[in-house]
């Protein structure tokens, strides 16, 4: 993504009407033009988003003997780690196909890394979203689908796809993307920088029950890390599996994880 501008730049993309999407009602033989305008308040780091939650959440037991460390939040708040993902159905691009993708018909089959980007056809958001579609594999594993979101038309999406990496693009990707035109997707999910009308760097791990488990906003310069997304989608799924269970710090498949209690988390602290 750019990281910083002084004056408007203006993006440009001739995309063909006339698609082979299937989803194409009737097709236009006149070319269209979509011109993307960056705006010249468009910096690199915003300096002030506030989270809306103002009120803390707190720890719930759970039917089992020992406590659970799961953070259940307030209905009606903002969304957060605990709430239930609001829920959306929206035009996509798959496989250079205009697509529907509704969030809650994941519920009961699939984890969902859900991540939005500020813009198509810009710096930072490539290098991540053919990050995550080189490591699809990895995420399907762990029945994981991943969804990108950005506030451009799905005519820009496709235009991207069709754009070689080499030259800027995306190529094929291994997953949607998603179109929030109305930007209501991401208002709803609290990313949405509404003087500029695009979205900040959200990814929100969302669970089978479909409640958001983990959520990191970055500002618009800096890029994520999909190692790191990897990571914490697999501890979710450990201590989902194990919920006596907590996993510490840089936690892997593979390592030592820790009882939450003060006498039983002795036995970790003393392997380390």
């Amino acid at each position: 993504m750019a990281c910083s501008a002084t004056s408007a730049t203006v993006l440009t993309s001739s995309i063909p009407r006339a698609f082979s999407a299937k989803s194409l009602a009737s097709p236009v033989a006149k070319p269209f033009s979509q011109t993307l305008t960056v705006p010249d308040s468009f910096a690199g780091l915003r300096k002030s988003f506030q989270s809306r939650v103002p009120h803390p959440v707190s720890l719930n037991r759970s039917s089992h003997s020992q406590r659970s460390f799961v953070v259940k939040a307030s209905a009606g708040e903002p969304p957060l780690v605990g709430n239930t993902a609001p829920d959306f159905e929206a035009e996509a691009v798959f496989d250079q196909e205009f697509i529907k993708v509704k969030l809650s018909e994941y519920i009961g089959k699939k984890y969902v890394v859900l991540f939005f980007y500020p813009l198509d056809f810009t710096f930072v958001c490539p290098t991540e979203i053919t990050a995550f579609s080189d490591r699809y594999a990895e995420f399907e594993k762990l029945d994981t689908e991943i969804l990108g979101i950005s506030v451009d038309s799905v005519f820009s999406h496709l235009a991207w796809v069709q754009t070689d990496r080499k030259s800027g693009g995306l190529g094929d990707l291994k997953y949607p993307l998603v179109s929030d035109v109305t930007k209501s997707i991401s208002s709803s999910y609290g990313v949405l920088i509404h003087d500029q009308g695009i979205a900040l760097r959200g990814l929100f791990i969302i669970d089978k029950e479909g409640v958001i488990q983990h959520s990191t906003i970055n500002n618009l310069a800096i890029g994520r890390s999909v190692d790191e997304t990897m990571r914490t989608l697999q501890a979710l799924q450990y201590v989902q599996k194990n919920p006596d269970e907590v996993c510490p710090a840089g936690w892997k498949p593979g390592e030592k994880s820790m009882k939450p209690d003060p006498k039983l988390s002795k036995d970790y602290f003393a392997a380390i």
